[in-house]
């Protein structure tokens, strides 16, 4: 029942970050000095995950490239004595074992996600939406897995959001409380337009029982004749178990633009090597 292996929807367009994504993969649009991606790998592999499984598209030849080795690179850093590049670009290339998936026709996130059961097996497995980027001492992947852990059961990321913004979300029906954190989800609505049944949204981070893939192979299709995820969680709530986990951290949507921004002024007072210049460059603003 261990979690080893982390699945990545990546096969989407990135409208909301166009023009930017006109030509790149919005998984590959940079934050500071990091591609969006490389992120939330490292979360995965920061919480103990041994595999990932990208569910890719024709477009996205980009990611591959960023995981693999590049020699003419690494020639011409170890050329000019760049040692520190060099090593953090092999790092990069060794960071994790990845497997590509192909998900040829868009057909919605649930569909991507089954796209990878061959490669996920019968194991409990991590879903992980790399537009989320969730700044936080434990990462949130760790997080879920220890409520995975002791409950045996898929577990979901919940935050709360604002009541206006509530129609932006998939929204939970907060069930029985396990401590002050983990519950047990009645139930879920797709972007609620009135009556959200609570403040608690569903947020990019998932742990997940093989029930969910039974799930999404005998499930309709749903909101906009897509395949989608949460339909298939919510019928593996109904017959069995689901929780939800309220996690500790800071989540930025990085799908758009202005979370983006909002990431990037975050990580940079965060980092050492950045955070005097942020300052400096806040303080300087005419406001």
């Amino acid at each position: 029942m261990k979690v080893r292996t982390a699945v990545f929807p990546v096969a989407g367009l990135g409208t909301r970050l166009l023009p930017a994504t006109k030509s790149i993969p919005k998984e590959m649009v940079t934050l500071i000095d990091k591609p969006l991606i490389q992120y939330a790998v490292e979360e995965v592999i920061a919480a103990g995950i041994e595999r990932v499984i990208f569910v890719s598209a024709r477009s996205k030849r980009a990611l591959e490239d960023h995981f693999d080795y590049s020699p003419e690179l690494e020639y011409q850093l170890e050329g000019n004595n760049k040692n520190e590049l060099l090593e953090e670009m092999k790092r990069i290339s060794e960071m994790c074992d990845i497997t590509y998936v192909r998900q040829k026709n868009p057909k919605g996130l649930g569909h991507a996600v089954l796209c990878a059961r061959d490669a996920v097996g019968r194991e409990p497995f991590a879903v992980i939406l790399p537009d989320d980027i969730i700044m936080s001492k434990t990462p949130v992947t760790a997080q879920l897995i220890e409520q995975f852990n002791q409950t045996k059961k898929s577990v979901i990321s919940l935050m709360e959001v604002p009541e206006g913004d509530t129609s932006k979300y998939g929204i939970v029906v907060p069930g029985e409380k396990v401590n002050d954190r983990l519950m047990r989800l009645e139930g879920m609505v797709e972007k609620p337009k009135e009556n959200p049944p609570s403040n608690l949204a569903i947020i990019g981070r998932y742990i997940l029982t093989n029930e969910v893939m039974d799930a999404l192979e005998n499930i309709p299709r749903g909101a906009g004749g897509e395949i989608q995820l949460t339909d298939a969680i919510l019928e593996v709530a109904k017959q069995s178990r689901v929780y939800g986990y309220h996690f500790e951290g800071k989540r930025f949507d990085c799908g758009n633009r202005f979370g983006l921004f909002e990431a990037a002024v975050n990580f940079a007072l965060e980092r050492e090597d950045m955070r005097e210049h942020a300052m400096n460059v806040i303080k300087g603003m005419q406001i």
